[in-house]
């Protein structure tokens, strides 16, 4: 055979035709999908110490509950390999100790999506992308770990659009959003040392997002105004859609050298944003969001019939209005290529104000 490798013999019909069942019967989040066996399920489950039958996440007034054979399943059809699965399962258990998803958010028209960061050696274990084009496509680990999200909420849970999906717009994220963190090349400890964590530990960090927001600042290597130019970002006024926000900053090797290189570490730059993260009363006023909500707490209008003071109002300030309700509403992580000055602010989705607007799991594996 002049040293040509051996193909395998597949029916490409036939495999076409088990796509368009799976189809047809809503399996899909609108891509092809993986078909699954039995056996195939069992070499996903061998993956992981967990039982089973253990519920990894809830919806109660759904009354839907997934367990690791489902999560199995679902990453499985979502083109994961079974070594993915102990990530996948992190990324649930974190999911779980976030306190909107299980109350409905994510039926709601806000459109959210779970968004998560891998930190450890598992990154390089599994191909997990922290470098270039780190929110984009190229890696199967990033692709297909949030895909297996994405599947289970349909799949189990039955969040299809137009049905129980009531998102109005949605987020390009509820495809997949899993990055690793650029460990190597950040002048700062990892995310997850900040929850006590080693370094070489396999940590995954869970969120609920509503956008991810692109910030190409290489215009300066003065860090006072690159972390004024990410407060601005934060501080928008289309962020103040409740009465505090979160932030995910994640930010490129060159942002974060920048940054250290001047002596800034994590803690002074959140203290920074936080500190500068600040609109005025009449700024708000003109847009309508001088006020919140007295029973939903989103902000509106002084004017409108609902309306109550904001924290703000209250305080010796009160014509000056914080976006954040404490440093720690932002979270910094690095991720990214190191050739050029690219960030991105992930909006972080939160009803109320948080030490930590994220959850988190050590990454589980059989014993041996």
């Amino acid at each position: 055979m002049n040293g040509a490798a051996v193909q395998p013999q597949v029916d490409a019909r036939g495999i076409r035709d088990v796509l368009e069942r799976y189809q047809e019967n809503g399996w899909t989040d609108g891509l092809p999908v993986v078909p699954v066996s039995e056996s195939i399920v069992d070499e996903f489950l061998a993956a992981t110490p967990l039982d089973p039958e253990e519920v990894l996440f809830a919806i109660p007034h759904l009354n839907r509950e997934l367990t690791v054979r489902y999560a199995a399943i679902n990453a499985a059809l979502a083109g994961c390999r079974p070594e993915y699965l102990p990530v996948v399962l992190a990324a649930w258990k974190g999911i779980a100790q976030e306190p909107n998803p299980r109350k409905g958010i994510w039926q709601s028209t806000t459109g959210t999506a779970p968004f998560t960061v891998v930190n450890g050696p598992v990154r390089e274990r599994l191909d997990l992308n922290s470098r270039g084009n780190v929110f984009g496509s190229g890696h199967r680990a990033n692709a297909t770990i949030g895909r297996a999200l994405r599947l289970a909420l349909i799949n189990v849970f039955g969040l299809r659009p137009h049905q129980l999906d009531q998102a109005t717009q949605a987020t390009p994220a509820k495809y997949t959003a899993v990055i690793g963190e650029n460990q190597e090349q950040s002048p700062w400890p990892s995310l997850h040392t900040e929850y006590g964590f080693a370094e070489d530990d396999d940590v995954v960090t869970s969120f609920v997002i509503r956008s991810v927001m692109h910030i190409e600042a290489r215009h300066t290597q003065e860090a006072e105004q690159l972390a004024l130019d990410f407060t601005d970002s934060i501080t928008r006024t289309g962020a103040f859609i409740h009465e505090y926000t979160n932030a995910l900053l994640v930010l490129s090797p060159e942002h974060a050298h920048v940054l250290a290189g001047a002596g800034w570490d994590k803690d002074r730059l959140r203290r920074f944003i936080f500190e500068h993260a600040v609109r005025t009363r009449e700024e708000l006023a003109r847009v309508g969001k001088d006020a919140i909500s007295h029973h939903a707490r989103w902000r509106l209008s002084s004017a409108h019939p609902d309306a109550i003071a904001d924290t703000a109002r209250g305080s010796g300030t009160p014509d000056r209005v914080p976006a954040l309700s404490a440093p720690e509403s932002v979270q910094v992580v690095v991720a990214g290529a190191n050739n050029a000055g690219v960030s991105a602010v992930v909006e972080v989705f939160g009803l109320n104000p948080r030490l930590r607007p994220s959850s988190y799991s050590p990454v589980e594996y059989p014993a041996g």
